[in-house]
């Protein structure tokens, strides 16, 4: 899928003119059809040209407020810091967060200022992050981190750890094992489960003289992961987690990753709700359930093109595209129509009778739409934090587009909430299991006994080949 200049401009917060620079320096691929320049959504989406500048007037600082904590936690790749206030409702203290996105440092200046804050964790040793931590290695009881996930998104070029995103994965991991806490956890999205270490382009894959690699099948980039943490002596846990499964009106996938420094495995996140009020548990939350007490004041949003709004004004609450004439369809869609996949993000009016759709960090762009059910409009940054389970009175500080990214990059709290209460009893001894065959996802074999398994099977199907 392509997206204009324009689109492109209003998703990256760039003007029109700097965008055309960068197609002109090659730094953004684009095509040129007529006199009109396209750009492939992915590149727009995964581009990463102001994500490394850290705002100096927010500067890195230790810990401001030396009170104890009965648990303590160290964060990285906070955000907007919503696995922390997950973590926090479970009786976890976050004592340092480490973030280089100038936004979401202000966004933590402003709600944590006692909080320990670092920029880039490439350029922070072990002992300095435990210094400005003031805390002694001993004593770190819990480090978290949801490491750039784009290196492995299915809507990227899936570089992992070749791209530079990537090795800040392999430095988080780094940093786990020279800490030792007693717990890791490890968050990111459904394709760090495919990822492979090395990526070869389709086209070369294709040569006579080509032979696939070990590093390059499918899931040996996880596989590398457990790999350097088992050897630590940690043992592991993992499962892709439907946030709705934990009480969040949204249905959000990712990946869950649980270590444990004693060496044993910790039991699955348990749920509190399921989608048809299976195993005695109350059904999925709604869009209702979040937003609809919410008066319709002062909100934050971006604005739909008006050619846009011509198609929704014939849509109800539920419907999407396909619910059109298809003539309109076709108009609507343009040469997307004729492309592969669902397309179930186009002109998509959300329901108030079921969970949101994934919050994505653009509410407007053409395959990614989050109208609200009733309203002209997508949806408000303040609907996107009910949505994502932060307070009300949470400032998120940037400006609209930031906003928008870090609340639709963040874990929803109640997932938080999940991993902090996983964590607490085991501390306690208190542990308690999932139900049993509980579907955490709509996908198959995503638990770590069942993904290894099939990883290996995979492995022995390509020696044999070989």
């Amino acid at each position: 899928m392509n997206v204009s200049v324009k689109e492109a401009a209003l998703f990256l917060q760039y003007s029109e003119q700097y965008v055309r620079k960068l197609i002109r320096d090659k730094r953004l691929p684009a095509e040129r059809i007529g006199k009109t320049w396209v750009l492939p959504w992915e590149t727009v989406l995964t581009y990463n040209g102001k994500n490394e500048i850290v705002d100096t007037n927010i500067i890195d600082h230790p810990r401001r407020d030396n009170s104890k904590s009965d648990i303590n936690c160290l964060s990285f790749f906070s955000g907007a810091m919503g696995l922390d206030l997950g973590l926090e409702k479970a009786g976890i203290t976050t004592l340092l967060a480490c973030e280089i996105d100038r936004s979401s440092r202000e966004t933590i200046e402003t709600n944590r200022p006692e909080m320990a804050l670092i920029s880039d964790i490439r350029n922070y040793s072990a002992d300095d992050i435990l210094n400005i931590s003031g805390i002694i290695r001993e004593d770190v009881d819990l480090m978290v981190g949801g490491p750039p996930c784009q290196a492995f998104s299915s809507a990227g070029k899936r570089q992992g750890f070749n791209d530079e995103r990537g090795n800040v994965f392999l430095t988080f991991i780094d940093r786990i094992l020279e800490i030792r806490p007693r717990y890791a956890v490890i968050e990111n999205v459904r394709g760090l489960l495919s990822a492979a270490l090395m990526h070869t382009p389709h086209n070369m894959r294709n040569l006579d003289s080509y032979s696939m690699d070990e590093k390059e099948v499918r899931g040996s980039a996880l596989s590398f992961i457990l790999s350097r943490l088992r050897q630590a002596g940690y043992g592991v846990s993992f499962n892709l987690y439907n946030s709705a499964n934990f009480g969040t009106p949204q249905k959000r996938e990712r990946v869950v990753i649980v270590c444990s420094r004693d060496g044993k495995e910790l039991p699955y996140l348990n749920p509190t709700h399921s989608e048809t009020a299976s195993f005695g548990l109350p059904k999925w939350s709604t869009l209702s359930d979040a937003i609809a007490d919410l008066e319709f004041t002062n909100h934050d949003y971006v604005k739909f093109p008006k050619k846009r709004l011509q198609f929704y004004k014939l849509l109800k609450s539920g419907q999407n595209w396909r619910n059109l004439p298809v003539s309109l369809q076709m108009e609507a869609l343009g040469k997307s129509y004729y492309s592969g996949g669902g397309k179930t993000g186009f002109l998509r009016k959300l329901s108030w009778n079921k969970p949101s759709p994934t919050l994505v960090t653009h509410p407007a762009m053409p395959a990614t739409d989050l109208c609200h059910p009733e309203q002209l409009r997508p949806l408000s940054v303040q609907e996107y934090k009910r949505i994502q389970e932060f307070p009300d009175d949470w400032k998120i500080c940037g400006s609209l587009i930031n906003q928008y990214k870090q609340v639709g990059n963040a874990v929803p709290v109640s997932m938080g909430f999940a991993v902090g209460k996983l964590i607490k009893d085991s501390i306690e001894n208190n542990i308690t299991y999932p139900p049993k065959n509980f579907r955490f996802s709509r996908y198959r074999n995503t638990g770590h006994n069942d993904w290894e398994r099939e990883f290996y099977n995979e492995m022995e199907k390509r020696l044999v080949s070989v």
